[in-house]
């Protein structure tokens, strides 16, 4: 019972990190990588699917990407979807090769990114305490009916405050180590 109140508050203390890991793929730093194209989708044969799905995709360079769509009528709908999408991209085409080059990032700019990351950091750190307080209430409703005893409830919360500061710090390397990547020139 409390083992398995432990197991489920740590899984998803882990989603939460994982989904801060996503979000923060989406930010664009300066250079260019592959991932930053995974959620753009594209419409092919009436279903909306990843450009990843669509297309090859490689880095020419540090500073610009390669997509090469599997069918050569794929190429202008694939260009449309990645100039469509937020992430402010320009792509040019060039015979069966889309080029994507990254535009330098202003010193606002990343500022502004920054802010987002931390905003995004937040939203997990809010995350993993609110698995933090739903499993100290399962904890508590074992106390009151009387299935575990108080000794137990209260090693069992020790145990959930350590996944938690174990999930925060995780949080905060990563925030960090974003918020580096964003300020490198």
């Amino acid at each position: 019972m409390v083992e398995d109140i432990q197991k489920t508050a740590d899984e998803k203390m882990q989603k939460s990190i994982e989904a801060l890991q996503g979000s923060l793929q989406k930010v664009r730093t300066g250079r260019a990588h592959t991932g930053l194209l995974d959620h753009v989708t594209v419409e092919y044969y009436g279903a909306m699917i990843p450009v990843n799905q669509a297309a090859n995709i490689n880095l020419g360079d540090a500073h610009t990407i390669h997509v090469q769509p599997f069918e050569k009528d794929m190429i202008a709908k694939v260009e449309k979807a990645i100039r469509d999408s937020d992430l402010g991209l320009n792509p040019a085409t060039n015979g069966n090769l889309i080029r994507v080059p990254m535009p330098m990032l202003t010193e606002e700019r990343r500022r502004d990114l920054t802010k987002i990351v931390r905003s995004e950091g937040e939203n997990a750190k809010v995350a993993v305490r609110n698995v933090r307080r739903d499993a100290n209430d399962a904890l508590k409703k074992l106390v009151k009916e009387k299935e575990i005893s108080e000794d137990d409830e209260r090693r069992s919360q020790e145990v959930v405050q350590k996944m938690t500061d174990k999930s925060v710090e995780e949080i905060d390397k990563l925030l960090q180590a974003k918020e580096a990547d964003l300020m490198a020139v």
